[in-house]
């Protein structure tokens, strides 16, 4: 397959096409070099029959389409909350179970099949694994207007899956979050009542700052940095918010980990792009110097929520590595002699 050359699909690893009908298409991890403005790369799995010369699509760095798909075994259940049901997958390991759960939060704009490359090291590190939705996410409840609230609501569902967690044998679990899922883990890890229970933090391309993420949006979309100080009272002020269509304000003080660094208590890795124009790894960088004993940060040279793209083999190591020390009184033991797959 050509494709028009830009610095991301010119860079090696497994991505997908997302297609206009819904439709995508897998690539193999090779690129091409077909001149100055095309690159080839090889097409090993196609899912729709829209795929033609001219088509629009969209880069992804999702690339499994269904727990099946990533040679998983999951069975589907609804996580009882405020908004209602939340529909999740339950799935269990590969080997010997660990009474630590994985719990894995998709972020904005994405849906839960983003955190499959996260499932996949967790089943194969023994942990039971809750993929979760949260409301007005497409696939959990809609309430109200359907607009997102940046976690500050989102992250009561989150919190039930926790729950539901605890309730089915669960002793410990360890928050995976992606972008907006990793500012909702960080909420969680700070609650007082779930202190020891949230054993450590996975963070993929986290949003760490909701203004720095806002501003640096901005300047993705071709706007000055300063133009997204304007969107802060619309989520802050009472008032403001309802006008934007908010049940309440999102609080954006309460997102700021760079303020609130000694709320953070739990063991945290950070897996972060340098390419990242979403949220800035400088934030993460940031963070990592002021809680040095406790935040971990792996640079990949990746864009947003695209670390395991870019060095998949690395991204498993970095995770598995925190996971055993994390875990090394629960976990079977046996995987530190034989590797992970």
């Amino acid at each position: 397959m050509l494709l028009d050359r830009t610095p991301q699909t010119a860079a090696p690893g497994p991505y997908c096409l997302l297609l206009e009908n819904g439709g995508w298409v897998r690539l193999a991890s090779g690129v091409r070099d077909r001149g100055p403005a095309l690159v080839g790369r090889e097409v090993v799995g196609e899912f729709g029959d829209d795929l033609r010369p001219g088509a629009r699509t969209s880069w992804s760095g999702i690339y499994f389409s269904s727990p099946e798909d990533a040679g998983l075994e999951a069975i589907d259940v609804d996580i009882p909350t405020d908004a209602g049901l939340t529909p999740a997958w339950l799935v269990q390991p590969w080997e010997a179970r660990s009474t630590t759960w994985a719990i894995h939060i998709h972020g904005l704009g994405s849906t839960r099949t983003g955190t499959l490359r996260g499932v996949q090291v967790a089943a194969e590190a023994g942990l039971t694994s809750l993929v979760v939705t949260y409301r007005n996410d497409g696939e959990g409840p809609t309430l109200s207007s359907g607009r997102s609230t940046l976690g500050a609501t989102e992250v009561d569902d989150v919190r039930a899956a926790i729950d539901y967690a605890l309730a089915h044998g669960a002793s410990r679990v360890i928050l995976f979050g992606w972008s907006m899922g990793a500012a909702i883990a960080l909420q969680l890890a700070a609650k007082h009542a779930l202190r020891g229970i949230v054993a450590g933090l996975v963070l993929e391309s986290p949003v760490l700052d909701w203004v720095s993420t806002i501003k640096a949006n901005c300047r993705r979309s071709g706007l000055p940095a300063w133009t997204g100080a304007l969107a802060v009272p619309w989520l802050d002020h009472r008032q403001l918010s309802r006008i934007a269509g908010l049940a309440a304000p999102v609080g954006l003080r309460r997102f700021d980990w760079i303020t609130r660094t000694d709320d953070l208590t739990a063991p945290t890795l950070i897996l972060h792009g340098s390419a990242d124009a979403s949220s800035p790894i400088e934030v993460a960088t940031r963070l990592r110097d002021l809680q040095p004993d406790l935040v971990h940060l792996e640079p990949f040279d990746a864009d947003h929520t695209m670390t395991w793209n870019a060095d998949p083999e690395y991204w498993r190591e970095s995770v598995t590595s925190a996971l055993d020390e994390w875990s090394d009184a629960d976990l079977p033991q046996h995987r530190a002699e034989s590797g992970t797959p």
